[in-house]
């Protein structure tokens, strides 16, 4: 077990070594046919000078071994295992071993014994490492696929449906997942409806849901992504819970920047583990569980409601004295304990806002991949933690200002009105995913606008909270804080009769639980509206932004793709999808965008994240993850995951009325005229197959 440590450390090492993309093995695949009942399929590794591609035979301690799997069909069965070159074979310094490896070129045949006399594919997978004199790269996995009577009729072949993974040379079931194809490739296309995957041609189009990127490419943008995470509003009241806890513990310049660094450490330490084992242990569904649910949300609106509490003066939050007395016997020995308690608690909070942007990361763990998701995770955390290890930092520079009144103090009021505000996104979610009707848009607004005017009244000194010093007159700073406050409250204003506020959307509930929207009564007056085919299923509970019409349930909308002759734009989103407010907010609403959807396609609105539940004979049990999908939100998750390896949201698609593919699906993406192109390059394509 130690030197298998010892090769994850060295792949670790080589990464942060490397600075471009190496790619030194090659393979080529071809297929000998011996007879009319046998062939032989011939997996050639062309290796860069100075690197080793390892044998097949390695000691459990060694490095990766090279295998190979075949996906099974009834048309062929392997004969025996697959066949090597006699491979250089000398103790390796870097492993402390003898290991076997091969240099050069390395040439691996495996024969089978063919049941058809038709055509049909061989496909497997080679998953192999590398390494040179000095470092090693992770281990990859290239898929390859044969032809065999290439020409020849007599069969027509299906795809399996359940999936295996054994060992070298060995059969596994084939799975229908969507894989990187050509535009002239056939896949399959899941539809929520029984669980099954089901024949449905792509064309027009490569389907790349899952991007070959480096790992240094992935680890940026998985930095990219935390950056990203830090302007969700789960994040910004975390600051001030920080900047408080570390007032009171920071007694040096020392010991702030000691605990500043341990606390960054803690975070990236707890994200990289946790995301790393809930991925592995619980699947991807867990992030999507965390977001939605109405538990944590409204545990973590509660929460932020005692904090906004606490700020504006009304009790201070202490812990029990046997809390305080152990923190103070932590804290004389380094306070490690606290720290770990509020990196805990920051990664716990804000995970409800961060769990759909590092999805994809726990997707990739779920599929069994470990380096990629553990270094990604790694990049996320560290762009996450930085800044909290600064505000960690920051409070000892404050430690001889005032702790109570002042300015201080005005800071804390005017973070306690902020809580209040964004605490109410958590409320929201819930609100939404289960259809209480708590909390509409216009409930949402009329809440902000009374908080900013109380936070402006605040600023010029009408209002005073208990802890606030004497203030004979208003400073200039505080006169330009009111001015940019009730600014805001005159842009919210015409929200409450419909206006979009574009600059919000990814904060306010959607525009389609808005009861009096001025905006969609003039379109229904000018007859400014899509046709449908009929009342959509869920209509009642889900809607789509900007009035348009449309269906939230994949058969009945292909149905009326086919009955209107029109091509089909499926929209992956969720309830508590910021991003998916944001594209519909900043780039469906434009007015290219938005005729095209209206007049161009048949738009199908799938919630991943909607907690109703379906009547139980439209339950079945996912052929990904062996789990029973019960609601509207479960069935949609998991057609997206299985159908398109894909669990991000927004997610667009297009298909013409075969299921076809009509052009690369795309994502977030606040580049209007790009959305545009990708609609109009769908209608092209749609054209030319109608």
């Amino acid at each position: 077990m130690l030197k298998r440590f010892l090769s994850i450390a060295l792949v670790l090492v080589s990464l942060i070594g490397q600075a471009q993309v190496l790619k030194p093995v090659k393979w080529d695949f071809s297929v000998k046919e011996i007879s009319d009942t046998e062939a032989e399929l011939i997996l050639k590794a062309n290796i860069e000078k100075g690197w080793h591609l390892y044998s097949q035979d390695i000691p459990p301690d060694g490095p990766i071994p090279t295998t190979f799997k075949f996906n099974a069909s009834k048309y062929f069965e392997l004969v025996g295992k697959v066949t090597e070159p006699k491979p250089i074979e000398e103790f390796d310094n870097m492993f402390g071993m003898t290991i076997k490896y091969f240099s050069s070129s390395a040439s691996f045949k495996q024969k089978i014994k063919l049941k058809s006399k038709g055509e049909f594919n061989v496909n497997g997978e080679v998953e192999f490492m590398v390494c040179d004199d000095e470092k090693c790269l992770p281990p990859e996995i290239v898929e390859f696929s044969l032809v065999l009577n290439k020409g020849k009729t007599g069969n027509n072949q299906k795809p399996e449906t359940t999936k295996d993974t054994v060992g070298t040379g060995s059969v596994i079931p084939q799975m229908d997942t969507v894989n990187k194809v050509d535009s002239a490739a056939i896949t399959t296309l899941q539809t929520p409806a029984d669980g099954k995957c089901h024949p449905k041609t792509f064309r027009g189009a490569s389907v790349e849901t899952k991007e070959e990127f480096s790992y240094w490419g992935f680890m940026l943008l998985a930095f990219l992504a935390g950056l990203a995470a830090l302007l969700t509003p789960c994040v910004f009241p975390m600051i001030p819970m920080t900047v408080t806890f570390f007032l009171k513990t920071a007694e040096s310049r020392s010991i702030a920047i000691r605990n500043g660094v341990l606390y960054g450490l803690s975070i990236i330490g707890i994200y990289t583990l946790a995301g790393t084992l809930v991925s592995v242990l619980i699947g991807p569904e867990f992030a999507n569980w965390l977001s939605t649910h109405w538990l944590p949300n409204i545990l973590f609106f509660f929460i932020f409601m005692v904090f906004a509490a606490s700020f504006l003066g009304m009790f201070e939050i202490t812990l029990p004295s046997s809390w305080v007395n152990a923190m103070d016997a932590k804290a004389d020995k380094g306070g490690i304990a606290g720290l770990l308690f509020m990196a805990f608690t920051l990664v716990l909070v804000s995970f409800s806002c961060t769990g759909p942007i590092v999805g994809g990361i726990l997707v990739e763990s779920a599929r069994g991949e470990f380096f990629k998701p553990m270094l990604g995770m790694f990049a996320f955390s560290l762009a996450f933690a930085l800044p909290f290890s600064l505000f960690a930092i920051f409070p000892n520079w404050l430690s001889n200002l005032p702790k109570s009144g002042g300015w201080l103090n005005s800071v804390k009021v005017t973070l306690g009105f902020l809580e209040l505000a964004l605490g109410l996104k958590f409320l929201s979610i819930a609100d939404q995913t289960y259809h209480w009707g708590i909390l509409d848009r216009e409930v949402n607004i009329a809440l902000w606008i009374v908080i900013f005017t109380l936070l402006g009244l605040y600023f010029l000194g009408k209002i005073k909270t208990p802890h606030d010093s004497p203030m004979p007159h208003v400073s200039v700073p505080r006169i330009m804080l009111a001015l940019v406050t009730f600014s805001f409250v005159v842009y919210l204003i015409p929200g409450m009769f419909g206006a979009p506020l574009k600059a919000l959307s990814g904060y306010l509930p959607p525009q389609a639980t808005h009861d009096f929207d001025l905006v969609h009564k003039i379109e229904v007056a000018t007859g400014n509206e899509n046709k449908t085919c009929g009342e959509p299923l869920h209509g009642d509970i889900l809607h789509l932004p900007h009035n348009l019409n449309g269906y939230f349930d994949y058969e009945q909308g292909m149905a009326c793709a086919k009955e209107l002759g029109k091509p089909v734009f499926i929209d992956f989103t969720g309830h508590g999808c910021v991003n998916c407010r944001e594209m519909e907010a900043n780039v469906w609403s434009d007015p290219a965008v938005l005729k095209m959807l209206r007049e161009d396609f048949v738009v199908i609105a799938l919630y991943v994240d909607d907690k109703t539940e379906l009547p139980e004979s439209q339950w079945y049990t996912s052929k990904y993850d062996g789990k029973k999908k019960k609601t509207i939100g479960a069935q949609n998750a998991d057609f997206q995951i299985c159908s398109f390896d894909n669990n991000a949201q927004p997610y667009y698609i297009t298909l013409d009325h075969k299921g076809e593919l009509l052009h690369t699906p795309t994502a977030y993406n606040l580049n209007v005229s790009d959305f545009v192109k990708f609609l109009n390059d769908a209608k092209e394509e749609f054209k030319k197959g109608r």
